[in-house]
């Protein structure tokens, strides 16, 4: 079967890289499902997980935003944060969740930043789910 060449990277440098038969991601305008030889297109990401798929296998990388340009032969995905599922700390992601629930849970003092806890806490949740699919 066909593949494409994914590259995830982010400020720190490369995160996941190989060729793979599917690549499922959420855009801000919904999910995208890019096979090879995809048309050339540019988007937006949303929190959310990057299903990898190769055959009977199925990698996970957590993405925190950023954006995925796809050409016919390679997808690139340029994120802000993103981590393999085999690297995630699930009781690091668990901890920071507890601690964004505390803060939403405390928005009436005018000191906590309420959009800023509410991305925390997505971004927390995508890393526990994507952790938990490593099995």
């Amino acid at each position: 079967m066909k593949t494409i060449k994914v590259s995830v990277v982010t400020p720190d440098g490369p995160v996941y890289e190989s060729d793979v038969e599917m690549v499922s991601t959420k855009a801000r305008t919904g999910e995208l499902g890019i096979l090879p030889g995809h048309i050339p297109m540019v988007a937006p990401l949303q929190i959310g997980a990057v299903r990898l798929k190769n055959g009977s296998n199925t990698e996970f990388v957590a993405v925190s935003g950023g954006f995925l340009e796809v050409r016919p032969e390679q997808v690139t995905i340029l994120a802000q944060s993103a981590e393999q599922s085999s690297e995630i700390d699930l009781e690091r992601a668990l901890r920071a969740k507890e601690r964004a629930e505390q803060r939403l849970h405390e928005r009436k003092q005018e000191n906590v930043d309420f959009r800023r806890a509410e991305l925390a806490l997505q971004r927390a949740i995508n890393r526990i789910s994507v952790a938990e699919r490593k099995i």
